[in-house]
C-alpha cells in the first residue's frame, strides 16, 4: 500500500467538499450576510456624512475670516479683501478664496412678513455647493461691477411667504435709516437644515455694499475653501499664522459644532455595530470548522495512524475554512455593491426630509473601506480558523479510531 498516496487522496477527498451541506451554507451565508451589511452600512453612512458635510459647505466654507470683534451680530464688522492670505499658492491646502457679507432684512409681501438674514455673495462665490441644494429656477451669477435684484430663498422661506420664482418682495434692511428694496426670487433651494433653510436668503454682496456704503475693498467676512477637507486643522494654523493680527479665523467644525459631533458619534455606532458583524461572522466560521473536525474524528485518527503529521492535517481544514469563507465574500460584495448600485442610480429608498435632511438613502463610494472591509474579515477569519484546527493535534488515533 502507498501510504503518501492514500494520505493525498484522503486529503483531495476532504478538500472536496463532502461534508455536512446544511454547516458548510450557513457559513458562507454568514460571512456572506457580514460582508453585505458592512459594505451597505459604510456606504450609507459615507454617502450621509457627505451629504450633511456638503449642505454645511454650500452656506460656509471650510475656514473663515472675520473682523476681531466681541459683538455677537450677524453682519459684523467690515474687513478688508486684503487678509494677508490673498493667494491660494501661499498655502498648499486652499483651493479658493472668497469674499461675503451678511445683513439683517425683514421681508414684505401683500400677507406676510418675516425676518432673514442675507448672505451677500458675489462673482468670485463657487455656487458649486449651492447647486446641489436647488430645488427651484436657478443657480444667480452676481458681478462686482452692478448691484443684482436677483436673490435665492429657502423653500421654507418661499412657502412661509408664498413666493415662487419670478415673484417679487420688499425687503426693509434693517439700519439707519432704513432702506427698502424691491428684489425678484431666480431660484428656490432646499438644504433640509432648519438653521439655514428658516433663517437665510442669498443675495448681492454689492447690493450689500451700496447699503452699508462700503468701498469694493471691503466685505464682511472670507471664506477659504480647502482642497482636503481631513487636513483642516492643519490649514487653519498655516492660516492664522499668516493673516492680519486684527483678525479671526473660525472653523466650519466648531461653527457648526453639534452637526459634526454628532456625524462622528453616527460613525462610532456603525463601527460598534460592524464589530459585532465580524465577531458574529468569524464564530460562525469557528463553529462550521469544530464541526468539520467531530465528523472526521475517525479519519482524522486513520491519517496519524499510518503517519500523516498534525500540519498535515491541520492544512486540510484551515484550507477548507478558507475555501468556505472567499465563496461567502464574493456573494457578499455581490450582494452588498448590487445594493449600493441600484440604489445609487435608482435611488428606491426614500426618506422623510424633515427628519433626515434629505430625502432618499444616500450611496459613497468608498472603495479603500470596501477593499478594508474585505481584508480585515478574511485575516480575522482565518486567524480564528486556527483555533479549531489546533484540536487535531489533541486526537489520538486509537480513541479517534474507536469513535466511528
Amino acid at each position: 500500500m502507498n501510504v503518501s498516496k492514500f494520505i493525498s487522496d484522503k486529503i483531495s477527498e476532504v478538500q472536496a467538499g463532502s461534508f455536512t451541506t446544511s454547516v458548510t451554507k450557513i457559513a458562507i451565508i454568514s460571512i456572506a450576510a457580514g460582508i453585505a451589511i458592512m459594505i451597505v452600512s459604510f456606504a450609507i453612512l459615507e454617502g450621509f456624512r457627505d451629504e450633511i458635510r456638503n449642505k454645511i459647505f454650500s452656506f460656509g466654507a471650510h475656514l473663515q475670516i472675520s473682523k476681531y470683534d466681541t459683538n455677537n451680530s450677524f453682519e459684523g464688522a467690515p474687513i478688508s479683501t486684503a487678509t494677508g492670505i490673498n493667494s491660494t499658492e501661499e498655502i498648499a491646502g486652499i483651493q479658493h478664496i472668497q469674499g461675503f457679507a451678511r445683513k439683517t432684512a425683514i421681508i414684505k409681501t401683500e400677507d406676510e412678513v418675516l425676518g432673514v438674514v442675507m448672505k451677500g455673495v458675489g462673482e468670485d462665490y463657487d455656487m458649486s455647493a449651492m447647486q446641489a441644494n436647488l430645488d427651484e429656477g436657478g443657480v444667480v451669477s452676481f458681478s462686482d461691477t452692478a448691484s443684482s435684484k436677483d436673490v435665492m430663498l429657502s423653500r421654507k422661506i418661499a412657502n412661509k411667504l408664498r413666493l415662487k420664482v419670478g415673484d417679487e418682495a420688499i425687503f426693509y434692511f434693517i439700519q439707519n435709516p432704513p432702506r427698502a428694496r424691491k428684489l425678484k426670487v431666480a431660484g428656490v433651494f432646499n438644504t433640509g437644515l432648519e438653521e439655514f433653510d428658516e433663517v437665510f436668503v442669498i443675495g448681492d454682496l454689492q447690493l450689500i455694499r451700496e447699503l452699508n456704503n462700503w468701498p469694493d475693498t471691503l466685505v464682511g467676512g472670507v471664506e477659504i475653501l480647502l482642497k482636503d477637507f481631513e487636513q483642516i486643522d492643519q490649514v487653519a494654523d498655516q492660516v492664522f499664522d499668516q493673516m492680519n493680527y486684527d483678525l479671526q479665523l473660525e472653523k466650519i467644525t466648531d461653527r457648526h459644532a453639534q452637526l459634526f459631533d454628532w456625524l462622528q458619534l453616527l460613525r462610532k455606532n456603525v463601527v460598534i455595530f460592524l464589530v459585532l458583524i465580524i465577531f458574529v461572522a468569524t464564530f460562525n466560521m469557528v463553529s462550521t470548522v469544530f464541526i468539520m473536525i467531530i465528523e472526521r474524528i475517525s479519519m482524522i485518527g486513520v491519517l496519524k495512524a499510518i503517519g500523516a503529521t498534525d500540519a498535515q492535517i491541520r492544512q486540510i481544514f484551515y484550507f477548507r475554512g478558507l475555501s468556505l469563507t472567499l465563496k461567502g465574500m464574493l456573494w457578499g460584495n455581490v450582494i452588498g455593491l448590487g445594493f449600493c448600485v441600484i440604489q445609487y442610480y435608482f435611488q428606491v429608498i426614500p426618506l422623510d426630509p424633515e427628519n433626515y435632511y434629505m430625502d432618499t438613502v444616500p450611496i459613497s463610494w468608498n472603495f479603500a473601506i470596501i477593499i478594508a472591509l474585505n481584508v480585515i474579515t478574511l485575516v480575522m477569519t482565518m486567524l480564528a480558523i486556527l483555533i479549531p484546527a489546533a484540536m487535531v493535534a489533541r486526537i489520538k488515533p486509537v480513541r479517534a479510531i474507536k469513535f466511528d
